[in-house]
Formats: C-alpha cells, structure tokens, sequence
C-alpha cells in the first residue's frame, strides 16, 4: 500500500477531503522524524513503536579489493508491531486475501488516473 492509497482509503472511510488527509499523513511524518531526531522514541498502543536502536561498532570487508574497514556504532530507526496487533494480523491475514485485496485497490487506482487522463486530454 502506497500513500495514495492510504489516502484513497481514509477519504473513502471518513468522507473528509483528500488534502487534509494528505496534510494530516505529512504532519504524522514529519512530527516522528522529528522527534527521533531527537533520540525519542514514539509509541503508540495498540499499534507500534518507532524505536531507535544502537548498532555496535564492527569490522566489516570489501569482498572486491580484499580490505577490511571499520563501521563505527551508529543508530538505526526500526519499527516494533504491538503485540495484540501482530496478534491480529497473524489471526485474520492469508496471502490470497491480502493478494485480492491490492488488485481491487490498483484497479481503483488505475481507473482514477485514466479518469484524470482523460480530464486533461479533453482540455488540452
């Protein structure tokens, strides 16, 4: 699922106009970049965290030139799934649905482009 589809989603939910959508997702984005610039970590119950994680410094080789070189400890962004949502997901997710599901939302997608190609080729 891409963005726009996230956004084709909610606006179909919730009624509300797709550039508030946008501007909400952007928001949400922008405020967790943010703060885990910071060194924050964000959680959100029932759903997940965005958690920073160390990485240690280690040895690393160039395959290629036969070289080794050190990567120095760095930090890393990853993101934990709250365990009743895995839960969730492990309970009611199967492969074809998930797979049926994405063909229905690409041929929305793909309706609404050739709609606004349509639109643009009659202007022009």
């Amino acid at each position: 699922m891409t963005r726009a589809d996230l956004v084709y989603d909610i606006e179909r939910q919730t009624k509300l106009d797709k550039h508030v959508i946008e501007t909400v997702i952007q928001g949400f984005v922008d405020s967790v970049q943010k703060n885990m610039l910071r060194g924050e970590n964000i959680y959100m119950r029932g759903f997940g965290g965005f958690i920073l994680k160390k990485r240690a410094e280690k040895t690393a080789r160039i395959v290629t030139k036969n070289i080794q070189i050190k990567v120095p400890s760095h930090y890393v962004a990853t993101f934990k799934v709250a365990k009743e949502f895995n839960t969730k997901i492990k309970d009611t997710v199967t492969r074809t649905n998930s797979e049926e599901e994405k063909k229905e939302r690409l041929s929305v997608v793909t309706k609404k482009v050739a709609a606004k190609k349509a639109t643009s080729k009659s202007k022009t």
